[in-house]
């Protein structure tokens, strides 16, 4: 028994070590250096195995080799690089988009929720974004504004009532304002009491890190036939109350016949449209309910969890910084006393908060990578390297924000970067808190305008203090977002300060 056990255990670590071997030799041959931290499993490894969120493992990549173009990373199944040369970075978002449309994950048919714009690939994908797109138009978000500023001016009134929450969990908190400004200005659902949403409790869990979820991820992005094989559905467990939910909402835009030019009255075109087609492909999809709920899935969770996080870093920046904090304030005070409402025109008027909201949203970023997969062989043009398909690629987004030769000073906030005059200057990859290229969040000037319309009701009424919990800011272990964990947010009335 013994021997049975040594010889299994043998073989086990010369495969291992035999795969690593072969992911570094691989890569040498191609003239690209390699990350000899973790051969076999690479950086997915040292997250499931560390305290550290996927990007700090990067950052730390992107230092050790600072003037490399990309470099090889361990992958337990095919090869994996971490590109980092802001050309070769363009070339995979966007140039060479169709080398690399793949998002690089994939979850199972079976997860019905997951079966949306950011996880579908392919000529799916590029049906239902087109289907998808009417939805974020600039028409259709100035129609939406006056909703976003109606629920902003709805949770402002909701702290004053409930003036612990101005001490509480600031993220929670604003989480709350996200849930029910997306829940009525993009699927017309108003419950009750918007501040206490069955929808912003389910998003709440689903974003909760958990080691459970943590290894779903790595399994769908890098042991996608292991993944496959267990049949793993990473949003099984809120189907049933989600698609129940967009049923109800579809059923009750059909009855009323009313249109509100959100997304019900869109699923409700569509149903009546029929198949949709793609020209190119001939690929045929019928726009079930189970399909729609899975878009308004993605649309609900990108506009809570993103939306909060982008008004949470811009307070935690603006109570770091008063001298920021205090022209942010008196620039609100102007756009009031000459319109006495804001609008989605009015709130282009706001160029320090604009500022302010783009370097909080550079030194914090939703994200801190992004991925893709190579679906054809090609070549990368800084260092000439060539990419075989199938290859899982890494690019930086937390890295280019913090480097010092792309901007001078990265931990000062320092909203003079994105004045009217330098904004222009800034490479166009080198910042992109909602990635670049045409797999960009569709819904990012929407998530803008949400977030804008918070930060103008919540500031024009309270100031703010941040309180950090040690010598330097750290950060949640997550897979995909960056998220502060020693911060607090403290808000309080305006005809109260000091």
């Amino acid at each position: 028994m013994i021997w049975t056990f040594l010889v299994i255990f043998g073989a086990l670590c010369a495969i291992y070590y035999l795969k690593g071997l072969y992911n570094e030799i691989y890569w040498r041959k191609r003239g690209v250096k390699f990350y000899t931290k973790g051969k076999v499993f690479g950086p997915m490894g040292i997250f499931l195995t560390s305290k550290l969120s996927i990007f700090e493992i990067f950052k730390e990549i992107y230092k050790i080799y600072p003037n490399e173009p990309a470099i090889g990373v361990g992958s337990l199944l095919g090869p994996a690089l971490y590109v980092k040369d802001p050309t070769n970075v363009q070339h995979v978002l966007q140039s060479d988009f169709n080398s690399f449309h793949h998002r690089g994950f994939e979850c199972n048919e079976s997860d019905k929720l997951a079966n949306n714009i950011l996880f579908l690939n392919g000529n799916k994908w590029k049906l239902v974004r087109q289907s998808m797109t009417p939805l974020f138009t600039s028409t259709k978000l100035k129609s939406m504004y006056y909703i976003m500023d109606r629920s902003a001016q709805d949770f402002v009134k909701y702290l004053n009532d409930n003036p612990e929450k101005l001490k509480d969990d600031m993220f929670d908190t604003l989480s709350t304002f996200s849930s029910a400004a997306i829940g009525a200005a993009v699927f017309g659902i108003e419950n009750e009491s918007i501040f206490d949403s069955p929808f912003l409790k389910m998003a709440q869990n689903i974003m909760k890190p958990s080691s459970i979820q943590n290894i779903k991820f790595v399994l769908a992005t890098s042991c996608r036939t292991l993944n496959k094989a267990l049949r793993i559905n990473i949003f099984k467990e809120h189907e049933d109350f989600f698609i129940g939910a967009i049923k109800q909402v579809i059923r009750q835009r059909e009855q009323e016949k009313v249109k509100r030019h959100d997304f019900a009255d869109l699923c409700v075109n569509l149903k009546n449209n029929g198949v949709l087609k793609d020209s190119d492909s001939g690929l045929e999809l019928y726009p079930t309910d189970e399909l729609l709920a899975a878009q308004a899935f993605f649309f609900f969770l990108a506009g809570v969890e993103p939306s909060a996080a982008a008004m949470f870093v811009t307070l935690v920046e603006l109570g770091r910084n008063p001298d920021a904090l205090k022209r942010v304030h008196d620039e609100i005070d102007k756009v009031f006393k000459k319109h006495n409402s804001i609008t989605v025109d009015s709130l282009q008027e706001m160029e320090y908060l604009e500022m302010s909201y783009n370097e909080a949203m550079r030194i914090h970023p939703p994200v801190g990578y992004l991925t893709r997969e190579c679906v054809r062989d090609t070549i990368l043009p800084v260092g000439n390297i060539k990419v075989d398909k199938g290859t899982q690629i890494f690019t930086p987004l937390y890295e280019f924000h913090h480097d010092p030769n792309i901007f001078p000073d990265p931990k000062v906030f320092k909203p003079e970067r994105f004045s009217r005059e330098n904004r222009s200057a800034i490479p166009d990859m080198n910042f992109m808190p909602f990635g670049k290229g045409n797999r960009i969040c569709v819904g990012t000037r929407y998530a803008t305008l949400q977030v804008k319309a918070g930060l103008v009701h919540l500031l024009r009424n309270f100031s703010v203090k941040t309180h950090i919990y040690g010598d330097e800011i750290k950060y949640k272990k997550h897979h995909t977002q960056v998220r502060l964990s020693n911060v607090k947010v403290e808000l309080f009335s305006r005809n109260m300060e000091q």
